[in-house]
């Protein structure tokens, strides 16, 4: 979804805007019951591994969907990224091909289809935890520990797609961030067989961009989570710049971003899904940071994936 994200979202109270918007967000939250009711699920002969979220973008989905297919390889198993094609955007779709096979198609049950006549033994389902016409084997909700919840309220008065109560759906949560006692309570009122685990973004080129004065950019669901990751590391950012969204950079923005990069004696640094979305004549003016995702006590979330296998 391209769309700079409302400042009201993640205020801790109510806003006037979330309240003039509050009868929009009751009709969502009619049209997802009236969907889950009527719709169908259907069973594969493969395990799926659900990673989805609740809270609309910036969770860290695609990371933690490309470690899992790092640990599914390591348990000998033949994966696959299953997702949903939009006509807008790719590029976590492209970010993922790097890693493995990805099958999409305006319905993921077809892209399933495919993936299992193609030999696929498991599936990851990226972004498919409102998606009720597949059942799913393992289900794992994402959030960051920074923006949690924001206001609480469903699209379009708050940044949630579902309300906590979906969590009763879910079988893990991974947090991105610090251990948050007062979150952890949150979720197991809702679950309290849920497991929650933590994950910690760790940058794998940072020491190239040490000794540069950095002019940062990201068009992602939360770009002050790549900021502060870069502050975080000791990076000295002149000059930081939001887009939208998987946001689609015209030639005039990629010259406004060279230009204010020479005017500040910096370089542009950006992340590798807004990298992807960049015009082939300006990569070569970009930098990206590359980051992985670490997981603790990743034995144990690997004994969750090995219960489905």
């Amino acid at each position: 979804m391209n769309f700079f994200k409302p400042k009201f979202w993640d205020k801790n109270r109510i806003s006037f805007f979330s309240i003039l918007l509050y009868p929009f967000s009751l009709l969502v939250k009619l049209i997802n019951l009236i969907k889950k009711h009527i719709t169908k699920p259907h069973q594969f002969s493969i395990p799926i591994i659900c990673v989805g979220n609740i809270y609309l973008g910036g969770t860290g989905k695609t990371p933690l969907c490309i470690e899992i297919f790092s640990i599914l390889k390591n348990l000998n198993m033949n994966p696959v990224f299953i997702r949903k094609e939009y006509d807008s955007f790719q590029d976590e779709a492209d970010l993922q091909k790097h890693f493995g096979m990805v099958y999409q198609n305006k319905k993921r049950v077809i892209a399933m289809n495919e993936a299992i006549k193609k030999k696929a033994n498991i599936a990851i389902l990226d972004d498919g935890f409102q998606d009720y016409s597949i059942s799913k084997n393992l289900t794992i909700i994402c959030f960051n520990e920074k923006q949690w919840i924001g206001n609480g309220l469903t699209i379009p008065s708050g940044p949630l797609r579902e309300g906590l109560s979906a969590l009763k759906r879910a079988n893990c949560v991974v947090i991105n961030g610090n251990k948050n006692i007062n979150i952890e309570n949150k979720i197991l009122n809702e679950n309290k067989k849920i497991k929650i685990f933590y994950s910690m973004y760790k940058p794998k080129n940072i020491t190239e961009f040490k000794n540069s004065n950095v002019t940062a950019f990201a068009g992602i669901g939360n770009p002050v989570n790549f900021f502060n990751l870069l502050k975080k590391n000791n990076i000295n950012i002149v000059n930081q710049v939001e887009f939208p969204d998987h946001h689609n950079y015209s030639t005039k923005e990629l010259e406004n971003l060279v230009s204010k990069s020479k005017e500040r004696n910096s370089i542009l640094l950006t992340t590798e899904k807004d990298y992807l979305r960049i015009k082939q004549d300006y990569k070569k003016n970009i930098n990206f940071l590359k980051i992985a995702t670490e997981i603790e006590n990743r034995s144990q979330f690997i004994e969750e994936i090995k219960k489905i296998i």
